[in-house]
């Protein structure tokens, strides 16, 4: 990624199921899962009171909420707890070069992988969208930025890279 480049927002973006085929029905943002490692606490003699200390490799469940403006069609495509969920959201982020003043987009990818776990089903008001939310495990999260990957985390595979750092290749050594 281009160091000189501001990021500023994203332009627009679409979110894809298994199939490629485009989600229809997507609401105005996706919030995005949460990372939070799993600690364990050290005390005892050298260390004033406690200190929580994150485990290598390893992260709390996490969860994404894919909100939709109505009830039909895309959302219930979702649903099948059989089949695990793969989505892509695709988008272009807009930023300016700082040394040439330019605008200038970059291609931003984001792939979660897992499975449905719940259905927010929204409101019924007239004149309004029911905006109901699908909710999903995610297991696999992979970030990808101007092409290049920032971040993946494969929960079942023992994969979690950063800036192309495998951040457990010590940890998988030995196990």
């Amino acid at each position: 990624m281009n160091k000189n480049i501001i990021p500023e927002v994203i332009n627009g973006y679409n979110v894809y199921d298994n199939s490629a085929n485009a989600l229809v029905g997507i609401s105005g943002e996706i919030p995005l899962p949460d990372f939070e490692t799993l600690t364990a606490t050290m005390s005892g003699a050298g260390i004033l009171g406690e200190i929580e200390d994150p485990v290598d490799g390893q992260f709390k469940s996490s969860e994404i909420e894919i909100p939709f403006r109505s009830l039909f069609g895309s959302a219930f495509d979702l649903m099948d707890t059989g089949t695990p969920l793969s989505l892509t959201i695709r988008g272009s982020e807009q930023g300016t070069d700082k040394t040439s003043g330019k605008s200038v987009k970059t291609q931003v990818r984001i792939v979660v992988k897992g499975k449905f776990k719940g259905l927010s089903g929204g409101k019924m008001k007239i004149g309004e969208g029911v905006e109901c939310k699908v909710k999903m495990e995610a297991w696999y999260i992979l970030y990808e930025i101007g092409g290049e990957k920032k971040l993946e985390l494969d929960k079942f595979n023992s994969v979690y890279v950063v800036n192309g750092k495998d951040m457990l290749s010590e940890v998988n050594k030995f196990c």
